[in-house]
């Protein structure tokens, strides 16, 4: 089937049946239910998307999760680890071992507190800052890529769908 990858049954939405939840399959002589065939196709799109991302970010540099504190950082520099681990949700000691990683790359820079030499804050540098346009441009590249096959209002439609799958699943 033009190169895609195909469960026992030979059909690219029928994986095999492994795992813990394997007895708990359906038939695959059946056709998988909508429901089933959004779960293996919403999951499958998202891998593939994150793996096509993290490519993207490697090749400048930036590895997995590090984008999302340039994201903070481009947003307010000069955050401190903590208010970072806040707006990202994230245990403190995680950012700062990633900020220390990304300070070795040259990304960011660790300054103390104007006022309080006990505390840090974390800065772009000026490899960091040029990175935002860079990332934009690859993460448009991306979508594009993704979205190739749809037309304008299709992608309208794609886009208005997982804005509504998300507000289905957000807790009120």
């Amino acid at each position: 089937m033009d190169g895609q990858a195909t469960g026992s049954e030979g059909h690219p939405l029928h994986p095999p049946a492994t795992g813990p939840f394997a007895d708990l399959e359906p038939d695959h002589h059946e056709t998988p239910s909508v429901t089933e065939r959004f779960q293996q196709v919403f999951w499958a799109a998202k891998k593939a998307m994150t793996d096509a991302a993290e490519t993207a970010y490697r090749r400048h540099g930036v590895r997995s999760g590090q984008q999302f504190i340039l994201m903070a950082l481009w947003e307010e520099d000069g955050l401190s680890p903590g208010e970072l681990a806040r707006r990202l949700q994230l245990a403190t000691p995680t950012v700062t071992k990633a900020t220390a990683r990304m300070e070795l790359a040259g990304l960011v820079e660790r300054r103390p507190h104007p006022s309080d030499r006990r505390l840090v804050r974390i800065h772009l540098t000026d490899a960091g800052l040029q990175l935002r346009r860079v990332m934009a441009d690859e993460m448009r590249a991306l979508s594009e890529r993704a979205l190739t096959s749809l037309d304008e209002s299709e992608r309208e439609d794609f886009v208005r769908f997982l804005a509504q799958l998300r507000t289905n699943v957000t807790p009120p």
